[in-house]
């Protein structure tokens, strides 16, 4: 049996947003299985979504880049939001994603390739400016899209400057038509995945492991009222079909337009592009996501300052 400490407790709670005892109880259902322990709460409907920990504690920048048909989208974080705002910094971000152009868009082929400036590679060039700015700098991730034709639209949320910012979105449209339209409903379509997050593009792509940790969860949940189990199955399908309405792209209500789906809204946009148009692809990177700096107790520090 492992035990559950309160470290194990507060984690959850942060996960969840459920109360200390509600918490210990589920982590002790669970066996200490944090996921499982998620799952438990929000069958008992006490947690709502599956919350991970909002905290985004990395500092530093995202950067889009475009060349004709491809984007690029790269996260280079360092320790501090100050080092971000250095202009050395931003001048790194955006050389990065220039020569990210020139690779798949991985974080081994970008770190790899040679940077321009310095006539060194991209990864050796960050530890020169580690050395210079006096702060930690990781090349943390990078993506690529590319069209045979077409665009690949990009948008930066929380901009700090041109191409930079807290971030950063690529969506691929494959079409014959018009640039300009494309260009347009690329950048809409960017923004919305920016404000929605989904999971995939169409609900056939949506993972079959996440699609399946839902409709457990919403089986237990329907077995909570006691119903017969033709019923349940119905209540879960019913279910399931607003999960995927919820987190696929092309069937969320467009944001710009909530009256349409976003499938709708591209569909509208052949009209004026005089061709269809195809989503092929998205990358969304929020700067520091998945990561925490671990926190410190201010009144240790100053009690241990104190005590010299």
């Amino acid at each position: 049996m492992t035990e559950i400490t309160a470290a194990m407790v507060k984690e959850l709670r942060e996960k969840s947003g459920a109360g200390m005892m509600d918490c210990k109880k589920a982590l002790a259902e669970t066996n200490g299985d944090m996921e499982a322990a998620i799952d438990w709460l929000r069958a008992k409907g006490i947690a709502k979504a599956d919350k991970k920990s909002g905290r985004t504690a990395a500092e530093g920048l995202v950067g889009v880049a475009t060349m004709g048909h491809k984007a690029v989208v790269v996260e280079l974080n360092s320790e501090t939001d100050f080092v971000a705002r250095n202009d050395a910094f931003q001048d790194l971000i955006r050389g990065i994603a220039q020569v990210a152009l020139s690779t798949d868009g991985t974080v081994d082929a970008v770190s790899a390739a040679t940077y321009p400036a310095t006539g060194k590679s991209v990864s050796d060039s960050i530890k020169d400016a580690i050395a210079t700015i006096g702060e930690n700098m990781t090349l943390r991730r990078s993506a690529a899209l590319e069209v045979p034709h077409g665009v690949v639209a990009t948008y930066i949320h929380n901009a700090a400057g041109d191409g930079i910012g807290k971030l950063g979105v690529l969506v691929a449209l494959k079409s014959e038509g018009d640039k300009a339209v494309l260009n347009s409903i690329g950048r809409q379509v960017a923004m919305h995945i920016a404000a929605t997050n989904p999971l995939a593009i169409r609900a056939e792509e949506v993972d079959a492991a996440v699609a399946e940790r839902e409709r457990n969860v919403f089986i237990e949940q329907a077995r909570e009222s006691g119903k017969p189990e033709a019923i349940i199955e119905k209540m879960v399908d019913g279910r399931m079909r607003k999960f995927f309405e919820e987190v696929a792209l092309l069937s969320q209500a467009f944001v710009i337009n909530p009256d349409l789906t976003v499938g709708a809204a591209v569909k509208e946009a052949e009209k004026e592009a005089g061709a269809s148009i195809e989503v092929t692809g998205m990358v969304r990177l929020l700067l520091g996501e998945g990561v925490e700096k671990e926190e410190s107790d201010f009144a240790a520090e100053v009690a241990a300052v104190a005590k010299g």
